[in-house]
């Protein structure tokens, strides 16, 4: 029986190693996006003298956009990977930062930059407001704050969960016997 259980771990364990086709398939979606960046960057500056101060800024802000949500899909393969898959092998100190992201962390940060995504999308449309209803921008806020409200939770449940996790260490470390 204990074989069995053993060789159920084991099989368990190695099915880590089936989320490397997915971080390997973002990081194909990402080139694939970079094309895409490239091509708003090159129809921006192609454009950039006739356009007025507002459509500058719309396209830039499109780019910045289109910058962190690369960001993202980069956090998630490398956070993803290194907390659930295999540590990376020291690259002469490229990538000393790695341990560092835990799951919790990760969590706060990609719904931080939600919501850094969701602003942007949101001035951008403030910017062009002529083209939206009341009721489009209306909803389009509401979900903006939806996305705040969340991050917020996250980010307070985190540091809930880092304060017990402190509070547990110190209290198995304070245990011992004194001398």
């Amino acid at each position: 029986m204990k074989r069995l259980e053993l060789a159920v771990e084991s099989i368990i364990l190695a099915s880590r190693w089936l989320l490397v086709v997915f971080y390997v398939g973002l990081g194909l979606a990402l080139a694939v996006y970079a094309i895409s960046f490239g091509k708003k960057l090159y129809e921006f500056l192609a454009t950039v003298l006739l356009l007025d101060e507002t459509d500058t800024i719309l396209k830039m802000l499109g780019l910045i956009d289109a910058a962190l949500v690369a960001s993202l899909v980069v956090m998630v393969i490398i956070s993803g990977y290194e907390n659930f898959v295999s540590r990376f092998d020291a690259h002469d100190g490229e990538v000393h930062w790695l341990g560092t992201i835990d799951v919790g962390s990760l969590k706060v940060k990609v719904a931080s930059t939600i919501v850094a995504i969701s602003s942007i999308h949101l001035l951008q449309v403030f910017l062009n407001s002529s083209s939206y209803t009341n009721a489009q921008l209306m909803w389009l806020t509401i979900m903006h704050l939806a996305f705040v409200v969340s991050a917020l939770m996250l980010a307070y449940i985190d540091r809930v969960m880092g304060h017990s996790k402190a509070a547990k260490t110190e209290g198995v470390t304070n245990t011992g016997p004194e001398l």
